[in-house]
């Protein structure tokens, strides 16, 4: 199985399918990689080579730490030095911040990103809403219980996100991520990404490289996120050259329209920089 290898020497699994135009898959704190499963799908059926990894402290990776922003940023460019160059990283929360900082330094490895139902901020950037995450009190609640009660966080959040899965498949779905993110790299990862302010400015820089997809029916009181009416004048006025793009059907569920958007996204680019090595 293919490795890369941190600059401590922890050994990051990945993995690829297809060929063509190289798209990366980056996983966010909590994320179990089935959820992309029918994007990548979709993808490698288009034509993309695609390639999803395992952050440390997950699935095949090693379970070392550390587990915070400055490492797992270290991490995303040795994987893309490793597994890229990408035309494209396909990203969901965290995994946005770390993105942006290495397609902002390292254009060469990382062409564009992709953002799927955010942006690339923390949690302060989202607090004008009616959404969970505009709530401090919430948030740091919800941080608390991730570090004392890392089963019950994990299937709180899953069942807010999921109201129409039975309690059988609540409970199969934390095991399986439970299985696959240690406690102690979730609990790290969410807060490091609660706290981040440090992505707006390499996100904004990237101009039309940056490209965010919202879904006409995600967010809305008592969710997590906002809705995409929402957050669409936030990241207008935080990201005033990117790329906006819309599903009709919720994000990771439209796979044929994600695609599409990022499909579009690219043709729009600048030509791309002079890569160090093509696969």
């Amino acid at each position: 199985m293919p490795e890369a290898t941190a600059r401590d020497g922890v050994k990051l699994h990945w993995e690829e399918q297809g060929s063509g135009p190289a798209v990366l898959l980056a996983p966010y704190w909590a994320m179990h990689p089935s959820i992309f499963n029918q994007i990548e799908e979709v993808l490698v059926a288009e034509d993309f080579r695609v390639v999803r990894f395992d952050e440390r402290g997950t699935g095949d990776s090693e379970r070392v730490g550390p587990y915070d922003m400055a490492t797992s940023v270290a991490d995303l460019e040795c994987l893309c030095d490793a597994a890229g160059p990408f035309e494209a990283a396909i990203c969901l929360i965290d995994s946005q911040n770390r993105a942006v900082r290495i397609a902002h330094e390292k254009p060469e490895l990382l062409r564009c990103v992709f953002c799927v139902g955010s942006a690339p901020f923390g949690v302060g950037g989202l607090k004008d809403s009616d959404s969970l995450l505009s709530s401090e009190a919430v948030v740091r609640t919800y941080l608390q219980q991730l570090e004392a009660d890392y089963r019950g966080a994990v299937r709180a959040a899953l069942a807010g996100a999921n109201a129409r899965f039975s309690e059988e498949e609540i409970r199969q779905r934390v095991q399986i991520q439970m299985d696959y993110v240690d406690a102690d790299a979730a609990a790290v990862r969410a807060r490091e990404w609660a706290s981040d302010a440090g992505a707006e400015q390499p996100g904004r820089l990237l101009g039309k490289r940056l490209s965010i997809c919202l879904a006409d029916g995600m967010g809305g009181p008592g969710a997590w996120f906002p809705t995409g009416a929402e957050m669409e004048p936030v990241i207008r006025e935080a990201f005033p050259e990117a790329q906006v793009h819309w599903t009709t059907d919720g994000i990771v569920s439209a796979p044929r329209e994600v695609t599409d958007a990022l499909k579009a996204s690219l043709v729009t680019l600048p030509e791309p920089a002079t890569y160090h090595r093509s696969r």
